[in-house]
Order: C-alpha cells, then sequence, then structure tokens
C-alpha cells in the first residue's frame, strides 16, 4: 500500500512537471526601448516583450563608442558617443537572449551583458510547483 503512495506522489510531480501551459492570448504590439551604454553597463539591462512584438530598441552612448548583438537573433548595432543607433525586429522566438556589446570599450567590456526576455518564464513556475510538492512530500514522510 506504501508503493501505491509514492506512486501516486511522483505521477502528481510528473503532472506538475509535463503539463502545458496555456498559451497567452496577447495581440502582438511595437515596444520601444531605450538604452543608454555606458562603461561596462546598459540601462535598462532587462527587456520584457510578448512572443510577436515588434521591438525596437535606441541605443545611446553616453561615454565612448560601444555596440549592442542580441545572441541567437543576429542583430547589432554600433553607435557614437552621444548619438542614437536603432534596431527593429520582430521577437519571434521564446526565451530569454542574452544581448552584449560588440566594441571593447575598457576592462570590463566583457561582463557589459543584458537580456531580452520573450515570452513567459514558464521554467520558473514549474519549479516552484514541483518545490511545494515536494514539501508536501517531505512533510508527508516526517508525519509517519
Amino acid at each position: 500500500m506504501r508503493w501505491l503512495r509514492w506512486a501516486v506522489f511522483v505521477g502528481l510531480l510528473l503532472v506538475v512537471w509535463f503539463t502545458p501551459f496555456p498559451a497567452a492570448a496577447t495581440t502582438p504590439t511595437e515596444r520601444s526601448f531605450r538604452i543608454n551604454a555606458s562603461r561596462f553597463e546598459y540601462s535598462p539591462a532587462i527587456l520584457a516583450v510578448n512572443p510577436g512584438d515588434k521591438v525596437t530598441i535606441e541605443l545611446i552612448s553616453t561615454d565612448v563608442v560601444h555596440g549592442l548583438a542580441i545572441d541567437g537573433y543576429n542583430l547589432s548595432a554600433t553607435v557614437d558617443p552621444g548619438q542614437t543607433a536603432r534596431l527593429t525586429f520582430v521577437a519571434d522566438r521564446q526565451g530569454s537572449f542574452r544581448f552584449r556589446c560588440t566594441v571593447t570599450c575598457g576592462n570590463l567590456h566583457p561582463f557589459m551583458i543584458g537580456k531580452l526576455n520573450v515570452g513567459q518564464n514558464t521554467l520558473l513556475w514549474r519549479a516552484v510547483a514541483l518545490s511545494g510538492w515536494v514539501l508536501v512530500g517531505g512533510a508527508w514522510v516526517l508525519k509517519k
């Protein structure tokens, strides 16, 4: 009988992990972001959009020449100090994508990184749900 309880518990864990999230019914919109690039940082460093959104990024350099390239989208731009460069694209790939500076701007250049989030972070919510189930299972085992 004990193995049946464990089988039910493990089965519920698998259901939580593999059940698809409902698709968010969002209409694609136009999103604009203004990113200030200064030595070793982007501001803002995290951009969030929905799949299908038309995204325009205005990159402004405040000190030296900087660049911006988005991994997974094959896009890049370079901007001189005080100037503005624009990137426009459709966010057609869901996930998290890093963007990084493409022009060596000093010693900490490799750490000049930002993130583009396209869509929901379903992995986070699955991990939260699984953690809850593990806590319930731990309390269940300790109760006996």
